[in-house]
C-alpha cells in the first residue's frame, strides 16, 4: 500500500507529506504556492509545514471554503495572486484542500501562462477518494456544477491519511458516499465489506482500495470516453439535488448526501429500466438510507430538478444520459432516461 501509478504520475499513500518534501527538491521549481482554503488552513497546514522546513521560497494563496467559491471570480483571484507573488511557468502549485480546492486549484494552474505543474494534497475522505484523482479539473457556471474545466493531470498526488482525524462526521459521511458507489459500480465484494465496516472511521486499506477502484477506471479511459462514464452513477440525479440544496438551502447539503440521494433514485431506474433486481434496490436502498439522512424533496421542485439535469454536461444530444447498475458491482453506461422515468425515480425516493 505504498503508491499507485496513474497516466504519467504518481499516487503516494506511506509517508505521503515526506515524499511531497523530496518531490518538491527533485522538481527544480523556481517557486512553489499552497492553495487552501481556511478550514485546511487551520487544521492542515501547520501538519504539511513541518515537512516544509527546508524551503523558505513558497507564498500561501487562501479562499474561503465551501462550493461557493469554485467559480470564475475565485479563480480570477488565484490567478491575480500568483501574477503579484511573480509565478513563472516553472512554478508549482501545491492544492492542500477538499474537493473545491482540488477542482478549482486545478483548474487555476492549467490555465495560468497555459499550464504550471500542480499536485493535489487532499485533506478530506471525498477528494482522497475521488476529487484528487482523475485529472479532472472545474468550475461552477450560474450553479451548473463543474460545467467549464480541462483534462489536465497533476503531477503527483499525496495521500496522507493523518488528515481524516480532523474531519467532522458529516465530512466522513460526504466522501463514503464515493466508496460505496466504487462498489457499487466495480466492486461487489468491497460492497459488502463496506457494509460491515466502522463507517465512521474508514481504514487507510479501505480509502487505498477505493482509489484503486477509481484508478484503474481513469488509466482505461481518461478523458471520458467510455468507462469512465460508470463513475458518474448516483450523479446525474445526485447533481441536480446538489445544485438545488445550493439555490435553496440555508444549510446546503454537502457532496455525498447529494449523491447517496442520487444513487437511490438512479438504482430505482437501474431496476426499471435494465434488470437490477428488486433484492438489491432494497439492500442499496437500505444501505445508504441507515447512513445518509432523506432530503426533503416535494414533487413541487420536480420541474426545476428535470431543467437542471438538462444542463448537464454528460448528456447526449439533449437527453439525458444516466450511468445505472445491472446488479452491485456492475455498471452499464450511456443509458438515456426520460423525463417520466425519472420522475418515478424521484417518487420512489419520496416514498421512502
Amino acid at each position: 500500500m505504498n503508491k499507485l501509478q496513474n497516466i504519467g504520475y504518481p499516487i503516494y499513500f506511506n509517508n505521503a507529506l515526506t515524499k511531497l518534501a523530496g518531490f518538491i527538491k527533485g522538481g527544480d521549481y523556481s517557486r512553489f504556492f499552497i492553495l487552501t482554503d481556511e478550514n485546511t488552513g487551520k487544521h492542515c497546514l501547520p501538519l504539511l509545514r513541518e515537512h516544509l522546513k527546508d524551503f523558505d521560497n513558497y507564498d500561501l494563496i487562501e479562499i474561503n471554503a465551501g462550493e461557493e467559491s469554485k467559480n470564475i471570480d475565485f479563480c480570477i483571484g488565484i490567478w491575480k495572486m500568483l501574477i503579484d507573488f511573480g509565478a513563472d511557468r516553472q512554478s508549482l502549485l501545491i492544492n492542500l484542500g477538499g474537493g473545491v480546492i482540488s477542482d478549482l486549484g486545478g483548474f487555476a494552474a492549467s490555465t495560468f501562462k497555459r499550464g504550471i505543474d500542480f499536485v493535489h494534497v487532499p485533506t478530506t475522505l471525498l477528494s482522497q477518494v475521488d476529487a484528487s484523482v482523475g485529472g479532472k479539473t472545474g468550475i461552477d457556471l450560474e450553479n451548473i456544477k463543474n460545467i467549464i474545466g480541462t483534462f489536465t493531470q497533476p503531477k503527483a498526488v499525496f495521500i496522507e491519511h493523518e488528515f481524516l482525524q480532523s474531519l467532522p462526521p458529516r465530512q466522513i459521511l460526504s466522501g463514503l458516499a464515493e466508496m460505496l458507489k466504487h462498489g457499487l459500480i466495480a466492486d461487489a465484494a468491497y460492497w459488502n465489506r463496506l457494509r460491515s465496516s466502522n463507517l465512521q472511521k474508514p481504514s487507510a486499506e479501505l480509502v487505498y482500495h477505493s482509489v484503486e477502484i477509481k484508478n484503474d477506471v481513469v488509466i482505461a479511459d481518461p478523458t471520458e470516453k467510455g468507462i469512465r462514464k460508470s463513475l458518474n452513477y448516483g450523479h446525474t440525479i445526485g447533481h441536480a439535488i446538489e445544485t438545488y440544496s445550493l439555490m435553496n438551502d440555508e444549510n446546503p447539503l454537502t457532496h455525498g448526501e447529494a449523491i447517496a440521494a442520487g444513487m437511490i433514485c438512479e438504482a430505482k431506474l437501474s431496476a426499471v429500466k435494465i434488470g437490477l433486481s428488486n433484492d438489491e434496490l432494497e439492500e442499496i436502498t437500505e444501505v445508504i438510507m441507515g447512513l445518509y439522512p432523506k432530503y426533503n424533496l416535494n414533487k413541487d421542485c420536480y420541474e426545476t430538478l428535470y431543467s437542471i439535469m438538462l444542463k448537464d454536461k454528460k448528456n447526449q444530444k439533449g437527453r439525458i444520459n444516466a450511468s445505472l447498475l445491472n446488479r452491485i458491482g456492475q455498471c452499464r453506461i450511456d443509458n438515456i432516461c426520460t423525463e417520466e422515468e425519472l420522475y418515478a425515480s424521484l417518487d420512489y425516493y419520496l416514498s421512502l
